[in-house]
């Protein structure tokens, strides 16, 4: 029986994925796979016994996926579990900024004394704002909540212009045709009366929300960032709030920076903060961690390519975890064959520098340990499972 340890309270729904599958949830020191929400395992020792690692939620940078894609652990999370929840926030802190709802209902709360309603009649003009029907929104980044967000933006009247230079087919589906394509970011900035980011902290996008992208936009811009805090230069952001260029940031991630700048909603990283959302996100990450030590078979990794060959219990299923390199492959065969083991199908994908190697087998192997031991002989090999 497979054990797994978890770090975090895990929702319900997850937890019972787990049972379903004859797994056992445990504290042991030893355990097969790890599950886990926002605990910073890179404070912990991870032993080698762990095969997989899998978060429930998007973000893995409290996980050492470095160290872990070395000792040939296959890291998972739980893309598009939570986009319904963030869509959600998202739409309403477009409409809520617009109609200046943040700053108004902090002033409300503050009223005291006598003639309240006079003074709500007579100061109410202050908050005037906008409405967003027909509006020009801008989405950056349509992934699983940057679609959600642009479909639902054109059910309530907007015109919504997307760029995303590396859409996939299954997202390109949902998308609705009245979406229109920004062929470069440019057009899309220079635009739009708002703009929401949907990208993942990566090299390219750090502080892709710079004083050039700024200098491009509309005076009056509304800024929604519900991804990474690390998308907008806050230095280059503060200028543009001074300037107007900007006229609200709304950012679901708060630092003492933008807590001291004017126009900014500061949310308390609510994006996923929901009930439906951890349960979605918890049985998700769950589901793929029961598949893969169960079959071998990958779904959402992050350090690992996607690979799926049905599995039957009648074979005996090898994998290998091991380095992007030339003739990998043909040593493993050359292994197999030297067994007199027949290979009945077989399946490899890379990801970057690193490979995976699915091979079912005819028959069940006599000498499981020597055939792991020889596999993992070859350079380049992480990790050889016999299922």
């Amino acid at each position: 029986m497979y054990q797994i340890r978890t770090y975090n309270s895990i929702a319900k729904r997850g937890l019972d994925v787990l049972t379903h599958e004859g797994i056992q949830v445990t504290h042991t020191d030893f355990p097969d796979a790890i599950l886990l929400r926002s605990y910073p395992l890179n404070d912990t020792t991870i032993p080698s016994s762990v095969l997989a690692v899998s978060r429930a939620g998007v973000g893995v940078n409290n996980i050492p996926v470095q160290e872990l894609t070395e000792n040939g652990v296959v890291v998972f999370n739980t893309p598009g579990a939570n986009a319904n929840a963030v869509k959600e926030l998202v739409v309403m802190s477009l409409i809520a900024s617009s109609r200046n709802l943040f700053r108004a209902v902090s002033w409300t709360e503050h009223l005291q004394g006598e003639n309240i309603e006079q003074i709500v009649e007579t100061r109410k003009k202050e908050f005037v704002g906008n409405e967003i029907y027909g509006k020009r929104l801008g989405v950056i980044g349509v992934g699983a909540i940057g679609v959600l967000v642009a479909n639902d933006a054109l059910s309530l009247g907007m015109d919504v212009v997307a760029y995303d230079p590396f859409i996939s087919v299954n997202t390109a589906w949902q998308l609705s045709r009245d979406v229109k394509r920004a062929h470069q970011i440019e057009e899309l900035l220079q635009t739009c009366d708002y703009i929401t980011l949907h990208v993942p902290y990566t090299d390219e996008t750090k502080e892709m929300m710079n004083e050039k992208a700024f200098m491009q936009m509309k005076s009056g811009v509304r800024l929604l960032n519900f991804s990474r805090g690390e998308l907008v230069n806050e230095t280059d952001l503060a200028l543009a709030l001074e300037q107007k260029k900007v006229a609200t940031y709304i950012t679901d991630f708060p630092n003492e920076r933008v807590l001291e700048l004017h126009n900014v909603v500061a949310i308390p990283h609510l994006g996923a903060s929901t009930q439906e959302s951890e349960e979605n996100c918890a049985f998700m990450a769950a589901k793929q961690l029961a598949q893969y030590l169960q079959t071998g078979n990958i779904q959402n990794s992050v350090n690992m390519p996607n690979v799926y060959l049905p599995y039957t219990r009648e074979n005996r299923r090898v994998t290998v975890f091991h380095q992007n390199i030339p003739n990998m492959v043909g040593q493993i065969t050359s292994i197999l064959a030297r067994f007199s083991i027949n290979i009945a199908d077989m399946m490899n994908r890379s990801k970057g520098l690193w490979a995976y190697t699915v091979m079912d087998l005819d028959d069940d192997v006599d000498n499981k340990g020597e055939l792991v031991h020889e596999i993992s002989k070859i350079v380049g090999v992480k990790r050889v499972r016999i299922i």
